[in-house]
């Protein structure tokens, strides 16, 4: 389906890009850039097949060594094949980003389904939830000085966190399965369960009593 969009993609200011390998999965990396790459998301490609009419994802594939592309936001996550090294790889996707950025032209063009969940493994879903949780559920939550972690992702189990504000707060159930699992079930089908590994009882204000 194809998008029609004006040429909101170029940006007038210095375009800056920071690329952080995840801690959790070394064949992952993220480019955070100053300036919205493309508005909403996230929008995940994983084959060249997907890429076509989506111009910055069709040259990132291009680049040796890259096997899937999200996009969300500002953020480019890239994941790259355990043979290839990210010395190598981060400045051409740096400069990639910043080309498309500055030619005004959309990054994406036509969007594959993010639900399309064939064979995905445990660390493009890792990829893809953190994403949804760094551009939509913890800015939501913030407000209440709340946040959401990923701790494991295993047989289509997703192990969580809740801090600050979300640590012992009775609503924090309501938020955890009327706002992110529903949100999480629709780019991530494959997680049959999310389970909360919170210490609720050392919140400041726990639903769970703590021990006299």
């Amino acid at each position: 389906m194809a998008l029609k969009m004006s040429n909101t993609s170029m940006v007038s200011q210095p375009v800056s890009i920071r690329a952080e390998i995840s801690l959790a999965d070394a064949q992952t990396c993220r480019f955070i850039v100053n300036a919205v790459v493309h508005q909403g998301g996230p929008f995940f490609f994983s084959d060249r097949k997907q890429t076509v009419g989506s111009p910055l994802v069709e040259r990132l594939f291009a680049i040796p060594g890259v096997t899937n592309v999200l996009i969300a936001e500002n953020i480019v996550t890239v994941c790259k094949e355990s043979s290839a090294i990210w010395s190598d790889m981060k400045a051409t996707i740096g400069a990639t980003i910043r080309a498309q950025l500055q030619s005004g032209v959309p990054a994406i063009s036509a969007i594959q389904p993010i639900t399309d969940a064939t064979g995905r493994s445990d660390e493009v879903l890792h990829t893809i939830i953190q994403a949804l949780l760094d551009q939509e559920i913890n800015r939501s939550i913030a407000s209440h000085g709340g946040k959401i972690s990923i701790v494991n992702i295993a047989q289509g189990k997703l192990y969580i966190t809740m801090s600050g504000g979300c640590q012992g707060c009775a609503s924090s159930q309501v938020t955890l399965r009327q706002g992110f699992e529903v949100r999480v079930k629709k780019v991530a089908p494959e997680i049959i369960e999310i389970i909360d590994t919170t210490d609720h009882a050392a919140g400041d204000k726990p639903f769970y009593p703590k021990d006299e």
